[in-house]
């Protein structure tokens, strides 16, 4: 899905940290918005009480971090190992205030993740999912390594239509 926020020219230095059980209001907010929920696989009208669960239920596989700005959370990320045989593959979601679209946060948000991907986790394979016609994302992944690995016709279903979604992944063997 493109993006119905316009991207501004300011870069903007969020802090980052670790998600807490009390971010759950804040996020559920993000999460809701139309632009965020637009350009995810995400359902509308998300519960804070399904945003704590899953906060609850992140464990050590999951590295979860959130964005602020003067005390705001303006967006999160999280990486995710994957289990077992694919224990050197990550997956990496990530997502931002519509107000805060196109400032850079996602881009020190993404680049948080990789360093926890690279450095602390050495995994070989960091990999997600994003709509096709997302542009603005698709060039933040591209800026960071991942490449397109494939397409898969019409399988994202939003606003009553369904989207071709791409797979891509940044490799390090």
């Amino acid at each position: 899905m493109t993006s119905t926020t316009s991207p501004s020219s300011e870069k903007i230095e969020p802090q980052l940290r670790a998600v807490r059980p009390s971010d759950a209001e804040a996020l559920c907010a993000i999460f809701n918005m139309p632009g965020f929920r637009q350009g995810t696989l995400r359902m509308p009208f998300e519960r804070v009480e399904q945003v704590e669960r899953r906060i609850a239920k992140s464990g050590q596989e999951t590295t979860w971090i959130v964005a602020e700005l003067e005390g705001k959370v303006v967006g999160h990320g999280n990486l995710v190992v994957q289990g077992s045989r694919r224990s050197h593959v990550g997956e990496i979601n990530i997502g931002l205030d519509d107000a805060f679209v196109g400032k850079g946060i996602g881009s020190a948000i993404l680049g948080a993740l990789l360093d926890v991907a690279d450095n602390w986790r050495a995994l070989k394979r960091v990999e997600l999912t994003v709509y096709a016609d997302n542009e603005p994302a698709i060039r933040l992944y591209t800026s960071h390594g991942f490449e397109v690995e494939g397409r898969h016709v019409k399988a994202g279903f939003t606003d009553g239509e369904y989207h071709d979604l791409l797979s891509m992944a940044r490799l390090r063997f």
